[in-house]
């Protein structure tokens, strides 16, 4: 499952899921399913548990230059980059009650840096449309390679 995160009426806080869309125009294996989590909460909580493979995306305010896109695989939430707060839970709070009644799966975090400090619009940055294919094209080729 791959499944992208944020508010898109936020501009870039809504990149998780703009990339989303645009892996969904991508050839992926069969057995990808790409979710628009939009702003979260804890109906997310089901599809996630019934996953074998996790990739998050998210925008976040971690100080690297807007567009820096960034995959990790922290085994904790504490681990995960500071997140924003336009989703109706943190990324942190759904990965909490996650690893709590889904054991340790691992989970691939693409966090996408951006700038918080943005006018309310419906388009991506032009660092975040990069960054939204940059990791478009880095997970496509990390689901093509592991399917």
């Amino acid at each position: 499952m791959v499944l992208g995160l944020g508010n898109i009426i936020m501009g870039d806080e809504g990149v998780g899921v703009h990339v989303v869309r645009a892996l969904e125009k991508l050839p992926l294996p069969a057995n990808v399913e790409c979710l628009d989590g939009g702003t979260g909460g804890f109906i997310l909580l089901e599809p996630l548990q019934s996953a074998d493979h996790i990739i998050l995306i998210d925008a976040t305010d971690d100080g690297n230059p807007p567009g820096t896109v960034t995959r990790t695989t922290p085994r904790f939430s504490q681990e995960y980059p500071p997140t924003l707060t336009a989703h109706d839970i943190g990324v942190k709070d759904l990965l909490d009650a996650f690893y709590m009644h889904s054991g340790e799966r691992q989970v691939v975090l693409y966090a996408i840096s951006i700038d918080p400090r943005q006018p309310i619009s419906m388009d991506l940055s032009p660092a975040c449309t990069a960054a939204r294919d940059e990791a478009a094209r880095l997970i496509a080729a990390e689901l093509n390679q592991a399917c």
